[in-house]
């Protein structure tokens, strides 16, 4: 298949893979996939519509929660129309740019996610150990910025390793791993030195996937000992509730992330299969579980869901 991707379609197309070892039944494959993804865009709008048509949830909170879903709606919409058509209709080259524009959104909204959920640990910061002053802290203009310098850094984070692989002739097999394009796929596919772009990835890793979880549990640490510090059980309990559905938020992202971390380093060698799961979850998790859990958790949004469904009716 190698062979036939490089003289036929030269080095301006990849080749997609689907799901290894069940080509025969990509079609029913496909409807789980299509539910997660129907999921995950309903979902996501729900809560963007509710936050937007809802005066009482302009808070900051809940601003931050819109960011997430709009991050979240962004990483469905980036890997959507390549995996799905690859499922449905066996359609799997994709051309360099626009193989390297997925790559661009879908690293760019995968540390989106991880940034916001950093926004939202030092909003819940705020309102537990300095409840006196958060209206003053965040205010409308501190959460623009704070929402403006959240897309700079991904932006300035992801498109020097797009500038550095772009650059590097591609003469291997053009066969990737996954029904979308990733960085650390297409990195494979290079025939140069790519000690440069190694680096700069270990970077990004310390930069972003271990210090956003580092402050996040930095966070959590001083809200639980001021947590601690109250009168009573009560105070505590009502506390720690408030930081629930965040904290689920977290797990959801970090703990297929630091699978799919293992599966790279630890089963080199397991079957394609083990690695195309593992991507598939860490990138479906988040979107598809974030408007569930702030669905079920948040009593306000879930009232504000209640009262959309309600007018929808009546009209």
């Amino acid at each position: 298949m190698s062979e036939v991707t490089n003289t036929t379609h030269g080095p301006f197309y990849f080749i997609l893979t689907g799901i290894p070892g069940f080509e025969d039944i990509h079609l029913w494959i496909s409807i789980p996939f299509f539910c997660l993804y129907t999921i995950s865009i309903m979902g996501n709008t729900t809560i963007l519509t509710v936050i937007r048509t809802e005066p009482s949830l302009h808070e900051p909170m809940y601003l931050f929660l819109s960011m997430l879903a709009l991050t979240d709606l962004g990483l469905t919409l980036t890997t959507l129309p390549t995996v799905m058509q690859v499922l449905w209709f066996n359609i799997r080259e994709i051309s360099f740019e626009a193989c390297f524009a997925q790559v661009f959104f879908l690293h760019g909204f995968s540390f989106m996610e991880s940034s916001v959920l950093l926004a939202m640990s030092f909003d819940r910061y705020v309102a537990i150990c300095r409840p006196l002053h958060y209206a003053s802290i965040l205010t409308s203009e501190v959460i623009a910025r704070i929402g403006l310098a959240i897309i700079c850094r991904c932006v300035l984070a992801v498109l020097p390793s797009l500038f550095l692989l772009k650059r590097l002739p591609f003469c291997h097999s053009h066969l990737l791993s996954h029904s979308y394009c990733l960085h650390q796929d297409m990195i494979h596919l290079v025939c140069a030195d790519i000690r440069v772009n190694r680096w700069y990835g270990f970077a990004l890793v310390l930069l972003i996937i271990v210090l956003d979880p580092l402050l996040i549990v930095l966070s959590y640490a001083l809200i639980l000992k001021s947590v601690l510090n109250t009168a009573t059980w009560t105070e505590r309990l009502r506390a720690l509730n408030n930081c629930l559905s965040h904290m689920l938020a977290v797990l959801v992202l970090y703990v297929p992330m630091v699978g799919v971390s293992m599966t790279h380093r630890f089963a080199k060698h397991a079957s394609p299969l083990v690695h195309v799961l593992m991507a598939n979850i860490y990138l479906l998790a988040p979107p598809v579980m974030n408007p569930i859990i702030y669905s079920v958790k948040t009593k306000q949004i879930r009232q504000g869901i209640t009262r959309l469904l309600l007018q929808r009716k009546v009209h």
